[in-house]
């Protein structure tokens, strides 16, 4: 349990202009007038300080975070940890480039990621700036090491918006009309959606194999790459069995499984990492979001007998594993270890999923409730059918905002809404914004 503490900029949610307010309004033009329109506008408000679970704008509005930057402020807000280690470190140095002249810091980030990934296999790790990099460097590393090409994802997936990311990505406004050609020997195969499908898992993955094996043929896939519960896509969580089923699959023929952990791990789950909950043992596991508390930091980390294989100079980039970034991550594992927050997890996952439940009772457009520790979501349905329902989640979501409350919608057809909340949120902050969610969805119905 975690109650009300002291804060800088308060506690509580408290709207005390419209929003988005006057001087967010006119912060809004100036981003209209310089910054391309081909970045979304989600909830125009702009933010001057935040803490916790607590955002407040240049109107001096105070808004709950249960987006937490989409899963990456897992820790809070200006958590003084943090602080003090990004600030030491900017007044150290800021920069050297790791491939001219190393530094501690990321050997140590390495070594925390080595102790904390599924399995006591030899492992090793290279640093990006974000997670599209990652997985486009995992697959890199799977194709180098396999000598195959082939690389098979999921329905519903999202790994990113580089072009190879893109084309692992299954939806395609916004995030891949008209940017192709993209590029080759993607293969994508059903994923375990059992609100959908109502298969068992181990239904479900023999299906994926089936298709992996008459469409591509197993001795062509360099790897699997799957997200444990897929995030952009609709919090799809697979049933049970899925997940170790396609980890033997590719263990009995040669195929590395990579888990892109990208939005699902470092707690978020109740777990430090998604695939923990069934004993799955990646070969390449990819990282980014929760990973630096805010600070722009991926890794791939995987065994080392894969990853040791890349020839030198063969992964890389000038920023990669940035030295104040890599306090960052430093001082986020250790307040995450320090807090026991995998444990805070699983205690919101419990308070969500009643809430949410219950709602579930009352009205006819919640078809699903579904998630794992504070990574949990319900899908939007037309009432009396499973079909997707875009518009109550459009209107939940703007109701949220309306009221100081921030919700996120995903989802392949735009009908789920995703709950994130940092997970030092207190008890009396989440009832609040699951009250508000619940008005919202009332008057959604």
């Amino acid at each position: 349990m975690v109650s009300s503490v002291e804060s800088s900029v308060g506690t509580n949610r408290k709207v005390v202009t419209e929003l988005p307010g006057p001087k967010s309004r006119a912060l809004h033009e100036r981003r209209q007038a310089a910054v391309s329109a081909g970045l979304t506008n989600g909830f125009p408000i702009y933010i001057e300080r935040a803490e916790g679970a607590i955002l407040v704008d240049v109107d001096g509005n105070r808004i709950l975070d249960l987006g937490s930057g989409i899963a990456v402020t897992t820790i809070g807000h200006a958590v003084p940890e943090l602080v003090d280690a990004v600030s030491a470190q900017v007044a150290a140095f800021t920069h050297t480039c790791f491939m001219v002249t190393p530094y501690e810091s990321y050997v140590e980030v390495c070594e925390e990621l080595a102790a904390l990934t599924p399995g006591s296999h030899a492992k090793t790790s290279a640093l990006f700036n974000s997670g599209s990099e990652a997985v486009e460097n995992a697959v890199k590393i799977a194709r180098l090491a396999s000598g195959r090409q082939a690389i098979v994802v999921f329905d519903h997936a999202y790994h990113g918006r580089t072009n190879l990311t893109m084309a692992l990505t299954a939806k395609n406004m916004p995030y891949k009309d008209r940017f192709g050609p993209f590029a080759p020997e993607i293969y994508r195969v059903p994923m375990s959606n059992p609100f959908h499908d109502g298969l068992s898992g181990a239904q479900a993955a023999a299906r994926a194999i089936k298709a992996i094996e008459t469409q591509v043929g197993a001795h062509n896939v360099a790897a699997v790459l799957i997200e444990p519960i897929q995030g952009e896509g609709g919090f799809i969580v697979p049933a049970e069995g899925f997940l170790p089923a396609l980890s033997e699959w590719t263990t009995a023929n040669g195929v590395l499984f990579i888990a892109d952990e990208i939005q699902s791990g470092f707690c978020r789950t109740g777990d430090w990492f998604a695939v923990d909950h069934e004993g799955v043992i990646p070969d390449l596991v990819t990282t980014a979001k929760g990973l630096a508390g805010g600070m722009p930091l991926a890794a791939v980390t995987g065994r080392a007998e894969v990853m040791n294989q890349v020839h030198e100079g063969g992964l890389g980039g000038t920023y990669g594993g940035n030295p104040v970034a890599a306090a960052a991550a430093l001082a986020t594992i250790k307040t995450l270890r320090d807090r026991n927050l995998a444990s805070r997890a699983r205690e919101l996952e419990t308070v969500i999923l009643k809430s949410l439940r219950s709602l579930q009772q009352d009205v006819a457009i919640i078809g699903d409730v579904r998630g794992r520790g504070a990574m949990i979501a319900i899908e939007l349905v037309q009432p009396g059918t499973k079909d997707a329902n875009a518009a109550a989640a459009k209107s939940i979501v703007t109701y949220c905002n309306q009221h100081g409350v921030i919700a996120l919608a995903c989802g392949t057809y735009g009908n789920v809404i995703r709950l994130l909340p940092p997970l030092v949120i207190t008890d009396e902050q989440l009832e609040d914004g699951l009250d508000v969610l619940a008005a919202a969805v009332r008057a959604a119905s």
